[in-house]
């Protein structure tokens, strides 16, 4: 006998209150912009396209709980830097610090917005500039708490090639670029927001790709493939994009590391026709696709269509629950120390000085990139928490059929991958690069002592990302 088909084909859902806000938060032309070690430029000379900062709240239809999200088109910030901004936001908004998530697009043609950067060319913009940039979110988080409304979340998920592997062997060494020959995690999650009358409040994307299409020739500001995407998606559904960038430790565009902004650009409309596709294959909230029954025709066909869900249905899909905490994951054993970092720090820029004034501009050049690394570094080491472990962020939000994940930290995409094969059932929203980057990378085990850029950088032990892994599981299994 054949086996009963299922009568069902469920569309993942989520009821809510929420509300967006979002503003231009585009720096001054002239700051500070020097990303990349390879740069031979410091301040930026004009601007590709806009960046923006976007505040999305989430909160349960009736009770108490809410979860604020902050999103930003910048690269990374520092410890005190983030501190500093979370701080502004919660005394204008009259939110708690506990309520606030910070999460970046992870942008490289942003700059580096690092107050230890204040003395350098164009510097001088970034204190003012940080400040001004907690004044704009923090107003746009109490508008969004002051706009709470109802709405249904309807999820889908599909496929973009923009995204590929880019730990790249090259015969001799691993280096950091487009790896062909290796399957990568390509999976884009949409989540379409409506309010009560079906009307689109936003739409949110989620995808894992370094935006460095845009590398050390590039001197314009910008949010990189994110803003082509962003524009072509809400001019095709007049409603607010946001961006959530996924678990892309090892994940880069296939054509990036160019000063092109044309590149980044179609490598945007890529990403961006790819999720109009998905979200164009989204039924209305508050229905489930069902079997409907046979129709003799010159085949005995199958009739399919979408009803409303029942009460009890629609109540599941706002079921919420919400949970932050520091996951302590163990340093790395032999990590230099600030002492150390600071003798090899001296010693590039002196040997970076003799190279230039021998006229060796090509071994000036590469030493001037390898002291960027050491005073990257150098940051990081002043920053990072006292102790035997480092206290990575983590908050997790479930609403109804999915689970909204922020990590502090740049993971591999096992996080991503493994907790999808985990939790079939489940919708998980993943967005990395939350908080501060004093995490830096979280590759998987096996990676450790490879020589890898990612694993060369990293702070904590191996065994870090699936212990990680393992703790998130274990409370979206409870």
């Amino acid at each position: 006998m054949p086996v009963l088909s299922r009568t069902e084909d469920p569309t993942p859902q989520s009821r809510c209150r929420f509300a967006l806000a979002h503003a231009d938060i585009t720096p001054p032309v002239d700051i500070y912009h020097r990303m990349w070690g390879a740069a031979k430029h410091e301040q930026a000379t004009g601007v590709h396209r806009p960046l923006r900062a976007t505040v999305a709240v989430f909160a349960p239809l009736e009770g108490p709980g809410r979860q604020i999200l902050v999103a930003l088109d910048h690269c990374v910030l520092g410890a005190v830097e983030h501190r500093n901004l979370v701080s502004t936001i919660s005394a204008i908004s009259g939110a708690a610090v506990g309520e606030i998530l910070v999460v970046f697009s992870h942008t490289h043609g942003a700059g580096l917005m690092g107050l230890d950067r204040a003395g350098l060319p164009g510097g001088e913009h970034i204190p003012p500039y940080l400040d001004q940039l907690g004044q704009t979110v923090g107003t746009l988080a109490r508008n969004a708490l002051a706009s709470l409304v109802p709405a249904s979340i309807v999820y889908g998920r599909g496929r973009c090639g923009l995204a590929t592997h880019r730990d790249f062997w090259d015969g001799s060494q691993y280096i950091c670029g487009h790896n062909p020959g290796v399957p990568v995690d390509d999976t884009l999650v949409i989540a379409k927001v409506c309010d009560e009358t079906g009307s689109l409040l936003a739409t949110v994307l989620n995808y894992a790709c370094h935006p460095t299409t845009l590398a050390w020739d590039n001197t314009l500001i910008s949010p990189d493939y994110i803003g082509a995407m962003r524009e072509l998606v809400e001019r095709e559904t007049g409603a607010p994009c946001l961006f959530l960038q996924g678990a892309s430790g090892e994940i880069g565009p296939r054509e990036g590391f160019v000063g092109d902004p044309a590149v980044a650009d179609r490598n945007g409309r890529e990403l961006g026709f790819a999720a109009l596709s998905t979200l164009t294959s989204l039924p209305n909230p508050g229905t489930n696709f069902v079997f409907a029954g046979p129709v003799v025709s010159g085949a005995t066909l199958g009739a399919w269509k979408h009803v409303p869900l029942p009460p009890e249905a629609l109540a599941a899909k706002a079921l919420w629950h919400r949970d932050r905490w520091d996951e302590p994951l163990p340093y790395r054993p032999g990590r230099p120390t600030v002492m150390e970092t600071e003798s090899a720090l001296t010693t590039l820029q002196s040997e970076e000085s003799a190279a230039r004034s021998a006229g060796d501009e090509t071994r000036a050049a590469e030493l001037r990139a390898l002291a960027e690394r050491k005073s990257r570094l150098l940051h990081r080491l002043l920053e990072l928490p006292q102790g035997d472990s480092y206290p990575l962020q983590v908050v997790l939000w479930r609403i109804g059929d999915a689970v909204w994940i922020g990590v502090q930290g740049e993971s591999y995409s096992l996080l991503q991958t493994e907790l999808r094969r985990r939790f079939p059932d489940k919708v998980l929203i993943v967005a990395s690069i939350a908080a501060d980057w004093g995490a830096s990378y979280l590759p998987p085990r096996d990676l450790y002592d490879t020589g890898i850029y990612q694993e060369s950088i990293a702070v904590v032990a191996a065994g870090s990302l699936e212990q990680l892994i393992d703790s998130i599981a274990s409370r979206l299994s409870a």
